[in-house]
């Protein structure tokens, strides 16, 4: 089913993520962190069909075909690719990432192990080609354990039908990331432990109920102007977003920020959607194709940065790649959004030009 303004709301979203995958300004990272994430399941959330509990099965197989099945492709394929960057000087033992960490060539031992837990447990995918892959997991996980959830709760009692049921879901699953974090709790069968599948049950059930709901829900510049301030506090304060070692503290406000974000964007999106023009449709169209923006962002900043060594004649294999040009000494903060449309193309020589919903 499609929906301009929640692909647009989408495309903005994936833009953030990229923008913070970009080592840019402190406060500004700090504020993307704290709310783009959450919209990807809140949109999730909101196409979410009550008819499934009828049969269930067929949004389990759906779910697997759309985030299981491509996961494991493109990690696969980054996976066979691995040492090859290495040859023509992509990744380098050397120079690695923004936490000064490197990686090296797999060994068949290395490959073998990591190609047996990409397929069985959507993890050991190459941190540095394919490191935003935690997502794919993290959104089958959470959508299939709300939908068991729902669907064991529906009809179990009279004065609690529907929506009162998806709230009960996010409540548990605000309690149970407290609980969790607050007593240093892990689910040992899930990769990292499991905050982020919970984070995603919580926001995709807030997904269901904005869909519900989303007629009452009154939108106004001064009102996204306010999320915005709160998200500035927030930062001001520490908060965090959806990171892997969150305190209670950030368990328990960012349902705060991920809801703030999400309706500031939304009312954005609704604002675009009323004005056709290149902007609307290049967004509507990153919001289409987030899966590939996903897959080939990181890499895409390679290019970025085969283009600053080339524009400064810099040394080829003398320095660490930055992922973008932001703030130096030399350059402009202007071009991380090349490292955003190189994935977006739609891939029609191989076969690749629509996503399935």
């Amino acid at each position: 089913m499609r929906n301009n303004v929640i692909s647009i709301c989408k495309g903005i979203a994936i833009i953030l993520m990229v923008l913070g995958h970009t080592e840019g300004p402190g406060f500004l990272m700090h504020i993307v962190y704290l709310f783009h994430m959450p919209i990807f399941f809140i949109t999730a959330g909101y196409f979410f069909s009550r008819k499934y509990l009828s049969d269930p099965w067929t949004f389990v197989v759906k779910r697997f075909k759309g985030l299981y099945v491509p996961m494991v492709k493109w990690a696969l394929f980054f996976l066979v690719i691995h040492n090859l960057m290495f040859k023509i000087g992509l990744l380098s033992e050397q120079y690695g990432n923004w936490e000064n960490g490197v990686t090296h060539p797999y060994n068949l031992h290395a490959f073998l192990q990591r190609a047996v837990s990409i397929v069985t447990s959507m993890s050991g995918y190459d941190e540095f080609l394919a490191g935003a892959f935690w997502f794919f997991r993290a959104l089958l996980i959470s959508s299939i354990l709300f939908m068991a959830l729902y669907y064991a709760l529906d009809g179990r009692w009279k004065r609690l039908r529907g929506n009162g049921i998806v709230a009960l879901i996010c409540v548990g699953a605000l309690g149970f990331a407290l609980l969790k974090i607050g007593n240093g709790l892990k689910v040992v069968n899930v990769v990292q432990g499991g905050i982020r599948e919970t984070w995603g049950v919580f926001f995709f059930g807030v997904g269901v109920l904005y869909r519900s709901y989303e007629h009452r829900i009154k939108e106004h510049w001064s009102l996204a102007l306010v999320y915005l301030c709160i998200l500035c506090i927030a930062t001001q304060l520490g908060w965090h977003g959806m990171t892997l070692s969150p305190w209670v503290q950030d368990v328990a406000t960012l349902p705060l920020t991920g809801i703030a974000g999400f309706l500031m964007v939304h009312y954005v999106a609704k604002w675009l959607d009323r004005h056709n023009g290149i902007v609307k449709r290049a967004l509507v169209h990153c919001g289409e194709m987030t899966l590939y923006i996903y897959v080939f962002h990181i890499i895409s900043f390679k290019v970025v940065s085969a283009i600053k060594i080339a524009y400064y004649g810099l040394d080829w294999t003398g320095g660490r790649w930055a992922a973008t040009w932001w703030c130096t000494k030399t350059a402009k903060p202007t071009f991380f959004g090349y490292s955003t449309p190189l994935p977006a193309l739609r891939f029609r020589c191989c076969g690749c030009g629509h996503t399935k919903r």
